[in-house]
């Protein structure tokens, strides 16, 4: 029984050491490897807390540990590959630059843990860094058709984003399994990888990791349904 109820610590563990990885990855020169570890960890991150949930497992060892691995995968490794991918360039400005993502992005989680209780669960104030370090990921992954000043004007919208007072939807009552605009990005970009014939180059839990979370987004789906149905 102890060993069910740290599975949701285990998934936000792995999403800190896919965080890990990616910077790794991107220092030795692999980034579209670091880019597809953070869309990894996007994916362990969006199981921790509906498995913690799940599992009565709720506890704020858990939460606090989840803020900690979402500065590293979503804050850190993506500054790092924007860093490595175009930054690089402008040599020590580059990195005080690139250094400025994780900062806006501590600040936006810790702004959003002291108001959990008083913020409305329809919408989240700012961009989260999650979604944030998404999207670098994604831009980075298809980096040879995107012009570098809009990966550099999208990083600088994020950062102020990510602090500003915005409310964003958070689509809790769309009637589709969460995050299911991830997965469509996700899958998305593995058949543009199959079709490029260059999925021997990725990593191979890349391969593991999505079968595992669409059947998991299939379970969580039927359980909703059938929730309705005994309403």
């Amino acid at each position: 029984m102890k060993l069910i109820k740290m599975i949701p610590n285990m998934l936000t563990l792995g999403n800190l050491y896919c965080g890990f990885l990616s910077i790794g990855f991107a220092a030795h020169g692999q980034y579209n490897n670091a880019a597809i570890l953070i869309i990894i960890g996007m994916m362990l991150d969006s199981m921790d807390g509906r498995a913690a949930r799940m599992l009565k497992a709720d506890s704020t060892l858990g939460k606090e540990l989840d803020s900690l691995a979402d500065v590293v995968t979503f804050g850190v490794a993506p500054s790092f590959l924007v860093y490595y991918t175009y930054f690089y360039q402008f040599g020590s400005i580059g990195l005080l630059v690139s250094g400025l993502f994780p900062l806006f992005g501590a600040y936006r989680l810790a702004r959003f843990n002291v108001g959990t209780s008083k913020q409305s669960t329809n919408y989240f104030i700012g961009v989260p860094i999650t979604a944030a370090g998404g999207i670098l990921a994604i831009l980075t992954l298809f980096g040879h058709l995107v012009p570098s000043i809009i990966t550099t004007v999208v990083f600088t919208a994020l950062c102020f984003l990510m602090v500003s007072r915005i409310r964003i939807p958070s689509f809790k009552d769309i009637p589709l399994p969460k995050y299911g605009t991830i997965v469509t990005i996700f899958l998305g970009c593995m058949l543009f990888v199959l079709y490029k014939g260059t999925y021997g180059s990725y990593p191979y839990l890349i391969y593991i990791a999505t079968p595992l979370y669409i059947a998991y987004l299939a379970y969580r789906f039927k359980k909703n349904q059938n929730n309705k149905t005994s309403d």
